[in-house]
């Protein structure tokens, strides 16, 4: 198991957590985080695009100009996708983007990027993260204190108002839960903050 430091949040070293190799310390594998990446990202288009076809734009109901004589090429309709104010040629229509991946591939995606985290160093976990009031200068001490970078994705076990409203003003941090956490935003973060207790939930949703 690895064994990683773990602080308070005044950045002093408390003790240290034994985490699961079968989720921490396994070898990421790049192709099965970039399939649920690549997932996560479709899956939140709202696919509401739209133009209109030559059928649907307005006009077309006689021939613009004469067939011959007037030097120019024959026309027989002004909602032609070749003039101006023509249809669109293969129109872009509403469409559900949307589309499934094995649980198996989400899985294996989530110990990648849970595991690449230790292997970068880029993993930071606090004993315990609570904050008697929402404030934000609090939660800048408190990344400023544990070394975060300026990116920072924050995840508890449950809950918690005020450590919520703490980060919500902070550019480039966000807070989940071990149940929201996604692939996508933990390798888009730079630094993954764990409270010991999500460790714990971790462990027991993905063992």
């Amino acid at each position: 198991m690895a064994t990683i430091k773990m602080l308070n949040m005044e950045g002093a070293e408390v003790s240290s957590i034994e985490l699961s190799d079968s989720i921490f310390g396994i070898t990421p594998n790049q192709y099965a985080v970039h399939e649920v990446v690549k997932n996560y990202l479709a899956n939140q288009r709202q696919g509401t695009q739209s133009a209109k076809t030559r059928a649907e734009v307005r006009g077309g109901g006689r021939k613009p100009f004469r067939q011959k004589g007037t030097g120019r090429h024959r026309q027989g309709s002004s909602t032609d996708p070749s003039q101006v104010g023509g249809g669109i040629v293969f129109a872009p229509k509403p469409r559900d983007y949307r589309y499934a991946v094995p649980k198996k591939l989400k899985r294996l995606a989530m110990k990648s990027a849970l595991s690449s985290k230790v292997e970068e160093n880029e993993l930071i976990v606090i004993d315990a993260l609570t904050f008697e009031a929402p404030k934000t200068k609090d939660m800048i001490n408190m990344l400023a204190n544990v070394n975060a970078s300026k990116k920072a994705l924050i995840v508890m076990a449950e809950k918690d108002e005020s450590v919520v409203k703490s980060a919500s003003n902070i550019p480039g941090v966000r807070t989940a839960l071990v149940g929201t956490m996604n692939v996508y935003e933990i390798i888009n973060y730079t630094n993954l903050i764990l409270t010991k207790d999500a460790v714990k939930k971790i462990e027991e949703v993905y063992a």
